[in-house]
């Protein structure tokens, strides 16, 4: 497992229907063990620095059930932990959904099986149809009332996988003379980061988790999110890692490529789009123009060309906007792996020495 502070490179595993893209004219994403599998196990060949899978309980709708299905994270890990070698694992688990306790002892034994791999992607939880469902949707909780929750469940998890004993009466949970054994294998502990992109969300994460990933509509905000979380990080005194997600859309020649970007751009699930505007809580008329705005049907940065023209973009990206890595999705893992690691992969490296 690489630990070292060059440039990091992981995948975004395919756990939900439809992947990154919310188009008809995609490539199948299943949300299939063996997509995933296949995937974790190319990605941690070709030397890939980690994997993550993100946590979802329901989907968008429209007309492709955009990430209808779905695996769930850790147990998917697991699996994933027993066909690979090198990489770090990254699960996800939401504050709202796992009592702490529970959480601690999964990834401890998470991080048992990988032999020290395991990591933690911390969510707050922002999508209210999501957990609305299964009635843990606590409409008294502001954005930033979620964070205070999410705070003091991760001090909980860290302080079960440090302290023999933990007693907590807290705001939000409780624990009495509680105890975790066995301990993470990973010392002090195991890599915890978080996702969230509000100034709030970003304090919470340079406070208590090791990385930030940041996204963002276009480079400027990707830029202006990393320069926040390294002005938030300096204003604790503390360090943090800053990566984004992208997406590659890969092809011989960069003609082709954007022929493809276009033809997934035209299958558009609009009706999707507005799924994902309804579980974040909006109104569908006052939002629409927000929904206009997503007509590009891609749902993160996207880089589209040849292998030379993406190695250039990625070092761009690097760059400019100040990244310690990067979190790749592709229309299709298999090939588009294979060409990252072995083609563009490679130059990108070179390139940032």
């Amino acid at each position: 497992m690489n630990t070292e502070k060059e440039c990091q490179f992981g995948v975004f595993l395919p756990v939900a229907s439809g992947g990154w893209i919310i188009s008809e004219n995609t490539p199948p994403l299943d949300a299939s063990w063996q997509q995933n599998r296949d995937a974790a196990v190319l990605a941690d060949e070709l030397g890939l620095d980690f994997i993550m899978s993100m946590g979802k309980w329901r989907g968008f709708g429209g007309k492709t059930d955009h990430w209808g299905r779905s695996l769930e994270s850790v147990t998917l890990m697991a699996g994933i932990a027993a066909c690979t070698k090198r990489a770090r694992l990254i699960a996800t688990m939401h504050a709202g959904l796992h009592n702490p306790a529970v959480a601690a002892k999964m990834i401890a034994t998470l991080d048992a099986i990988s032999g020290g791999r395991a990591g933690l992607n911390v969510v707050s939880g922002s999508y209210r149809d999501e957990f609305s469902q299964m009635g843990a949707w606590d409409a008294s909780l502001n954005h930033d009332a979620r964070y205070e929750m999410t705070q003091e469940w991760t001090q909980a998890v860290t302080r079960l996988w440090t302290q023999e004993r933990v007693t907590l009466n807290g705001e939000f949970f409780t624990l009495e003379d509680c105890v975790s054994e066995p301990k993470p294998v990973t010392q002090p502990r195991p890599w915890l980061i978080c996702a969230g992109q509000s100034e709030r969300g970003l304090r919470f994460t340079v406070q208590h988790t090791d990385a930030c990933f940041i996204g963002g509509k276009d480079l400027n905000a990707i830029r202006n999110n990393s320069q926040m979380a390294r002005r938030l990080a300096r204003e604790y005194d503390t360090t943090t890692r800053v990566y984004c997600m992208c997406s590659l859309i890969i092809a011989a020649t960069d003609k082709q490529a954007q022929e493809t970007e276009q033809y997934y751009r035209e299958g558009i699930d609009t009706a999707g789009v507005e799924g994902i505007m309804k579980s974040y809580g909006m109104d569908i008329k006052s939002a629409a123009s927000l929904v206009a705005r997503a007509s590009s049907a891609f749902m993160n940065h996207t880089i589209v060309g040849s292998p030379q023209t993406c190695a250039r973009l990625l070092v761009e990206l690097i760059r400019s906007c100040e990244l310690d890595g990067v979190m790749l999705t592709f229309p299709e893992y298999r090939d588009g792996l294979a060409v990252f690691g072995r083609q563009i992969m490679p130059q990108v490296k070179a390139a940032l020495r």
